[in-house]
């Protein structure tokens, strides 16, 4: 049987045995529904340390996913709901232009626990591979011929999510994951910003959240002013902690 884990949070026992049971419908812990948005079930927890978001694992029919869902504590603020359907967006309309490098956008859905309780649900493709964070772990450093193959690819993904109008801000080694095949992928979208005439009007007004990774961030976008640029510059200091295997945080002066 398949492992399945209930997703509600004030759910006693989530990973209730009885609920491994392809017909077991509802948790048999807390009486909340293991079939979500009527199509996937949940099969383990992977993260609930990354920011506003809880990350699982789920499958619809045999196909895994990544489930991410928003945490409770964080439904009564707008802000945050906001930023956390974005990412839905931004892949979205990424995967409509064709734009590879980036996860599949599935689903985002609102689920109701037992207790009526609501989460904010969003679905994409799983990227089987690891982050280039755990892959320098296992590697020290990068070599100047990779280096120069996976700057290529990362700046092209770049590229093209910049025609869309987007701007990442937030990359850094975490969130880039090179898949199994060899790949990279640019992922984590949840601070992404279009860049419109409207955002360009709350940069000068300085009314812009500010998204900060410390050792890759810019100044500019620490103020809530990022640009085009600033996703050049995380993306070279992401470059400078592979290949010597420190920190910005280590060698900046």
């Amino acid at each position: 049987m398949k492992p399945c884990y209930c997703i509600n949070p004030d759910c006693s026992q989530p990973d209730h045995p009885s609920n491994n049971n392809s017909n077991t419908r509802y948790c048999q812990s807390c009486g909340s529904e293991l079939l979500l948005n009527g199509k996937y079930r949940v099969s383990r927890l992977l993260s609930d340390t990354t920011g506003f978001g809880v990350v699982y694992e789920a499958f619809e029919g045999f196909t895994a996913k990544i489930l991410k869902v928003l945490q409770e504590k964080c439904n009564n603020d707008p802000k945050a709901v906001e930023l956390f359907k974005r990412e839905y967006d931004v892949l979205l309309e990424l995967s409509r232009q064709n734009v590879t490098g980036v996860p599949q956008a599935d689903a985002y859905f609102q689920y109701s626990t037992r207790e009526g309780k609501i989460l904010h649900c969003l679905v994409m493709e799983k990227v089987e591979g690891i982050n280039l964070e755990q892959w320098l772990k296992q590697y020290d450093n990068l070599s100047q011929k990779r280096a120069f193959k996976w700057l290529r690819e990362i700046t092209l993904i770049l590229d093209k999510i910049h025609q869309q109008n987007w701007l990442h801000r937030d990359i850094k080694p975490p969130n880039i994951m090179l898949r199994n095949s060899g790949e990279l992928v640019l992922i984590d979208f949840g601070t992404a910003r279009e860049e419109t005439q409207t955002y360009h009007q709350k940069v000068k007004g300085q009314q812009v959240t500010g998204i900060i990774s410390r050792g890759y961030t810019p100044n500019e976008q620490q103020h809530g002013q990022a640009v085009i640029q600033s996703d050049f510059h995380a993306l070279g200091r992401t470059f400078v902690h592979l290949l010597t295997g420190k920190h910005p945080l280590e060698i900046y002066d």
